[in-house]
């Protein structure tokens, strides 16, 4: 066994102690009596989030040792992945034991989580020191950058033909058909054309997920990230077509009756169905206990709509919106919603609300653009009575968290195409430019930004294979997706704020794809629950003990 790889074990023995006794203090402040009191929770928010996130960074490091061990155990590891290993390491070890960003200005240090000794024996630990001072240093990201600009690159097999297949093929998909005119779409604020999706229905990106038996693949959340990723890398808007149509999937699969099972879950998968998701209001955000729009049943058993929704991704174009609506009045929070199925006509540039009782206004954005995102209002919206998703009340909010875990791995898996294709921007801007004689990847300022950015991408797509593999395994990973979904969106925008530094002023030009890269990649920490309620939710879940970070996986 590689001599880094049973550092990395060590290092990561460690790493869980040292998580362990966070827990602890973080515990006696936030939880006194046994489980989190929510109002500590949120006056010790900086504690908290920043447990969080020293949970996410551990659970980074065993993923990415599995991957060493994995890509060891198949003669793949090599001296690309050996660098990845001790930069990767000798980094995350550094943040964790010296002080850990959790946004440009906020820096969760021991002192502030009650273990200063506790970071300074994690520090002292033999491999962890052996790490702080060969792991991450000039000389490896300089190795590490040159065998990049020589086009090596880490192991990126799965171990599985049918998965590496679907790699290869949405990478040459992405590179013939979404590279060369992503940009052009973006600078347009144009939609992703009908023959594109059309593709990519041939391809079945819309049907990952979704059973055989019902036209789709059926092939699993891991499948699910690949595409993602690598749709992603050509443009994070190909990779987003695809959310829309998981969510949906996953509602109508694992709720649906048998009928609108066989009506919708077909469409869906051949693309001939564009599903829209339509859950988030004006003063709502992430608090959806708070939803108002109301579904009002009629004589008949059909359903009239009233309210107001907002951030509603490619509403104009979709055919179908799965939408959590307050059936019952009566019943404050959680219980009074359910999840209706409503079709819709398809809008044009024209009319794009073709339909009596909804109407949309465009909401302008910077980046995330060839879908669009509008505010919709709906007035006595008409849905069919068997739109009830699986015939029963009072279920909408239950049905639409069993969908958040794999909704949040697939945003993570699309923070990571981000990632890369800021990566490979960067990279080949700095080989083609020169300044004072010299290609920019000759200066180590330039070389550290590249080393780092594809480190931590890998570790970011280790993370989210990680909490991929468990939904397939059939384990309740919510904790590790949201672990996912938090360090990878941070990898994917310190990656496309790298890469437009790298660019010089021209990053800062319209006319060069990063700084569309860079628009795109703010929305990551935002959507899908922005980074501060993914810290919540992982810290409060961690300290009830529903999960715990930092597993030890079968490889390791």
């Amino acid at each position: 066994m590689s001599e880094w790889i049973t550092t990395a074990r060590a290092a990561t023995g460690a790493a869980r102690d040292y998580l362990g006794q966070v827990r602890a203090a973080t515990g006696a402040v936030v939880a006194p009596g046994g489980a989190p009191d929510p109002a500590l929770l949120i006056r010790e928010q900086h504690r908290v989030h920043g447990f969080a996130w020293v949970a996410a960074s551990i659970a980074a490091l065993v993923a990415t040792l599995d991957w060493a061990v994995r890509a060891e155990r198949a003669g793949r590891f090599g001296e690309v992945e050996a660098l990845v290993l001790r930069i990767g390491f000798g980094e995350y070890c550094a943040q964790i034991a010296y002080g850990l960003p959790m946004s440009a200005h906020e820096v969760v240090r021991p002192a502030a989580l009650g273990t200063g000794s506790a970071a300074q024996a994690f520090a002292a630990h033999p491999a962890v020191a052996r790490l702080l001072e060969q792991g991450n240093t000039p000389e490896t990201r300089a190795a590490f950058a040159v065998l990049l600009a020589d086009g090596v690159r880490p192991c990126e097999a799965l171990g599985d033909d049918v998965l590496d297949l679907v790699r290869d093929q949405m990478r040459a998909f992405t590179a013939d058909s979404i590279t060369p005119h992503a940009h052009g779409w973006h600078l347009a604020d144009a939609l992703i054309p009908d023959s594109v999706i059309a593709e990519m229905a041939s391809l079945g990106v819309f049907g990952v997920c979704i059973p055989e038996e019902h036209g789709g693949l059926g092939l699993g959340k891991l499948a699910m990230a690949v595409v993602s990723e690598e749709l992603s890398r050509g443009w994070i808007c190909a990779g987003s077509l695809g959310t829309r149509s998981e969510i949906a999937g996953e509602l109508i699969s694992e709720n649906g009756t048998p009928e609108q099972k066989a009506k919708w879950l077909p469409r869906i998968a051949d693309g001939s169905c564009l599903p829209t998701a339509v859950f988030t209001e004006p003063d709502t955000g992430s608090d959806l206990a708070a939803v108002r729009t109301r579904g009002e049943r009629q004589d008949d058993g059909s359903w009239r709509v009233t309210g107001a929704k907002t951030w509603i991704t490619h509403a104009a174009r979709a055919d179908l919106m799965t939408m959590l609506v307050r059936t019952d009045t009566d019943t404050p929070g959680y219980g009074g919603l359910s999840m209706l199925l409503a079709a819709k006509t398809r809008g044009t540039d024209g009319v794009p609300f073709p339909d009596e009782g909804i109407d949309g206004s465009e909401i302008e954005v910077l980046g995330y653009r060839g879908m669009k995102e509008y505010a919709l209002g709906l007035d006595g919206f008409a849905v069919a009575a068997e739109g009830l998703l699986g015939g029963r009340e009072g279920q909408g909010f239950k049905q639409l968290m069993r969908t958040f875990e794999g909704a949040r791995i697939q945003t993570a898996a699309r923070a990571v195409g981000v990632a890369w294709n800021a990566f490979d921007l960067a990279l080949d801007y700095a080989q083609g430019r020169k300044q004072f004689g010299q290609a920019l990847t000759f200066f180590p300022r330039v070389a550290d930004k590249l080393a780092l950015m594809a480190a931590e991408t890998v570790m970011a797509r280790e993370l989210t294979y990680s909490a991929a593999r468990a939904k397939d395994g059939g384990n309740r990973c919510d904790i590790e997706a949201g672990m996912a979904k938090l360090l990878a969106a941070r990898a994917a925008w310190s990656a496309a704020d790298n890469a437009v530094q790298i660019h010089g002023g021209n990053g800062y030009a319209l006319e060069y794809p990063i700084s569309r890269v860079l628009c795109d990649a703010r929305i990551l920490n935002i959507f899908e629950g922005a980074a501060e309620i993914q810290a919540q939710v992982i810290g409060r879940g961690l300290l009830a003990g529903q999960a715990s970070a930092g597993k030890t996986s079968a490889a390791a």
